[in-house]
């Protein structure tokens, strides 16, 4: 009898803590809509004062500074860029320039050339032409090719375009 009464006992203090939570998060659920109710009063009050319009306006000023910063910074960094490149002579200006050109060609013909290399091992070791093909020129791969030439000669023509203006 007495351990059927402590079975139960037990099985009843076990769930007190759920029961305890139950009340708790009731009173915090009511504590919460009353705190949104009051932020919603609040906010309404602020519209009416026209103190919402002001902060959108406040915004888009704020934008407004940073695009114009960034702007300003950028020129800050070519004007910087040309006044270091001037005084150097021919062949500095001409390595300066093919900076560019050389990260972007050396990474293709690399990523070529591992390509090339690897589909000739996997035929060489008796992997089927076509399978050997597609894990060796895979998509993600073709992706970052042509990300690399696209970011070349797709800032090649933006500096053309700049240039014509």
């Amino acid at each position: 009898m007495l351990s059927i009464l402590s079975g139960l006992l037990g099985i009843a203090s076990s769930s007190l803590p759920n029961i305890l939570g139950f009340f708790q998060q009731k009173a915090d659920q009511k504590h919460e809509l009353e705190m949104m109710k009051q932020q919603k009063e609040r906010d309404l009050a602020m519209a009416q004062a026209g103190f919402a319009s002001q902060e959108k306006i406040a915004a888009i000023e704020l934008e407004g500074t940073m695009a114009e910063t960034y702007t300003r910074e950028r020129e800050a960094l070519y004007e910087h860029d040309k006044t270091l490149v001037e005084g150097a002579g021919p062949f500095i200006r001409n390595l300066n320039a093919a900076v560019r050109p050389v990260i972007a060609f050396t990474f293709v013909f690399e990523l070529v050339a591992i390509n090339f290399i690897g589909l000739w091992w996997a035929i060489h070791t008796g992997v089927d032409f076509i399978v050997a093909l597609r894990e060796v020129f895979g998509s993600d791969e073709m992706a970052i090719l042509s990300s690399i030439i696209g970011f070349y000669f797709g800032s090649r023509q933006w500096e053309k375009h700049n240039e014509s203006k």
